[in-house]
């Protein structure tokens, strides 16, 4: 690990850091000189997009288990260990859980299992960055939430992550109010059909609100990373509250 300058050098920590939408954040971070913690529950792809940052990347990978406090915990003592303070949370992972299934058949194990990634997960890495935000010299950072469409609007038979996704926006909302004394900066990103593993199959057929199946345009992961770099390097005393970003011709703007 390289030394670097505390005073100067920003440093974030994204979580699902390892595939997806939170790698191509990690790698633009990485790319504009961040410090990056790289979180997820499983070694080797964290190692991977290490990789793909390059040589002269100031990152650390650190197996986390975002429904664990004790994991989120040691996540954040890692990052504040190498990299001195937190400026920034990309509160990222999450899950779809079973796709597809009706309300009258979903597990309460599956309900659960949503619930505890995606609220649950979230609030742990929050909490954990309020802490550490607020002790740091100078005082402050920022958290930007992965919400996503289903904020707004469900798909069919997406119960738990619909309900997960409304209650991130509330999550956020209160964040932003409590972190203002702080100098904590809150805001969320709601994203659509980002070209990932998670959303291969809108290229193959999904269901729509009228009972049809329908392919559904993409957009390139990077897209988002872009917008995420944006709100990440705000001065904290401008904020992007809410952010939407999506494949312009994908059905939500008259879904359903």
């Amino acid at each position: 690990m390289d030394n670097v300058d505390t005073t100067s050098q920003r440093s974030a920590v994204v979580t699902g850091a390892g595939s997806g939408i939170g790698r191509s954040v990690a790698l633009a971070l990485a790319g504009a000189g961040w410090s990056v913690a790289l979180a997820g529950r499983r070694a080797e792809p964290l190692e991977e997009t290490a990789a793909l940052a390059g040589p002269g990347a100031r990152v650390l990978c650190v197996r986390t288990d975002v429904t664990s406090p004790d994991d989120v915990n040691a996540l954040f003592a890692a990052a504040l260990a190498a990299h001195g303070r937190v400026d920034l949370l990309f509160n990222n992972a999450g899950t779809f859980g079973p796709g597809g299934v009706p309300v009258e058949e979903l597990s309460y194990e599956a309900w659960r299992s949503v619930v505890d990634v995606n609220l649950t997960g979230a609030f742990l890495c929050a909490q954990a960055a309020f802490r550490a935000m607020k002790e740091q010299a100078p005082q402050g950072g920022r958290i930007i939430n992965n919400g996503s469409i289903s904020a707004h609007a469900p798909r069919p038979n997406s119960v738990a992550y619909t309900a997960t996704k409304h209650a991130m926006t509330g999550l956020t909302k209160s964040l932003s109010l409590d972190g203002r004394p702080y100098r904590i900066a809150v805001g969320q990103i709601d994203i659509g059909n980002a070209a990932t593993e998670m959303t291969q199959r809108m290229q193959t057929g999904i269901p729509q609100a009228n009972g049809e199946l329908a392919v559904e345009p993409v957009m390139d992961a990077e897209d988002v990373a872009r917008t995420v770099l944006h709100m990440a390097e705000l001065p904290l005393e401008a904020n992007i509250q809410f952010a939407t970003v999506l494949a312009t011709a994908m059905p939500y703007i008259g879904r359903g």
